[in-house]
């Protein structure tokens, strides 16, 4: 259990689309050991309909990230990756701390940027990977990760985002149609598969129908494990499994519901690693490995259909 900080953590929301409104702006607001401290958004009206809504200050353009960073502990992310990851390392040189979202960018050089940044001035990171912090999910990686002779897994992630008739908000993202599942839903299942087979030592990517992207890879514990990855699948074709094998039988990951409380769970990680000043296994330089993973299995995937 997270012991909360005798003064709130003032935590600042970069970001006022749809993520920040359905998820991170209410776990934050709901925080018994958060003041959030204002909202940033590039649309001034965005922006201020959700600062607003949880009766904090909003702010807008260049001035006002200064702003926002000077009001806060830490800054919480809610934007596309390629624009999150210079305001992050921008952030990090000021020694705010840092509740990313995933991916951390979409080059290993922006990545590495933010990285370098929480080392030299010491700035506690947090990569919000759902599957990490969701109630249901959590305990089952820690629970796996303990087990000895697995020999494979399964991933699969296919949704129908773009699909006809698709009515989801996250559809309008420009990055995520230009990336795909690969970047969008990839870093998710790389953080489970991870912290349960060791990192990966060998990779290959292909490239299937619409965005899809398959994976084989290799892990340090000697398993090997395949995952496929997509947003633009037919609706009758979505669905979400992983699945182990090993010594001790098949397990199969766990349903998860309620994205707030998954957040709200990051924070307490957030919080609890700001107290201790102990790095939390999911943090920005996780959040570098992961990307490394994607630019390597994006490019091969790019190669092959050369």
């Amino acid at each position: 259990m997270t012991t909360l900080p005798a003064t709130p953590l003032r935590i600042g929301l970069v970001g006022a689309g749809p993520w920040a409104r359905n998820t991170q702006a209410p776990a934050l607001a709901a925080h018994p050991g958060v003041a959030l401290s204002g909202v940033w958004g590039r649309r001034p009206e965005a922006a201020k309909a959700l600062a607003d809504a949880h009766g904090t200050t909003a702010y807008t353009g260049e001035a006002g990230i200064d702003e926002l960073f000077a009001a806060s502990d830490a800054i919480a992310f809610a934007v596309p990756p390629d624009v999150q990851a210079p305001l992050a390392a921008r952030a990090a040189a000021t020694g705010r701390h840092l509740l990313l979202d995933k991916p951390v960018a979409t080059t290993v050089a922006a990545a590495r940027e933010v990285a370098r940044a929480t080392e030299q001035t010491g700035a506690a990171s947090i990569v919000f990977c759902t599957l990490r912090f969701a109630a249901e999910t959590s305990d089952w990686v820690t629970e796996q990760a303990a087990v000895d002779g697995w020999f494979t897994a399964r991933a699969e992630w296919i949704a129908a985002l773009f699909a006809p008739g698709a009515t989801s908000e996250y559809a309008a993202s420009p990055w995520r149609r230009e990336k795909g599942g690969l970047w969008d839903v990839g870093p998710h299942v790389l953080s489970v598969l991870i912290p349960v087979l060791g990192d990966v030592t060998q990779l290959t990517a292909a490239r299937g129908p619409s965005d899809t992207t398959h994976l084989i890879l290799r892990h340090t514990s000697g398993a090997s494990s395949t995952v496929t990855l997509a947003l633009g699948a037919p609706v009758g074709a979505v669905g979400t499994e992983i699945e182990l094998r090993g010594e001790e039988g098949t397990v199969a990951l766990p349903r998860w519901s309620d994205p707030i409380g998954s957040f709200r769970s990051a924070v307490d990680a957030l919080i609890d690693s700001v107290r201790t000043g102990e790095p939390h296994p999911c943090d920005v330089r996780f959040g570098l490995r992961l990307t490394e993973l994607l630019a390597e299995a994006e490019e091969q995937a790019r190669d092959a259909e050369a």
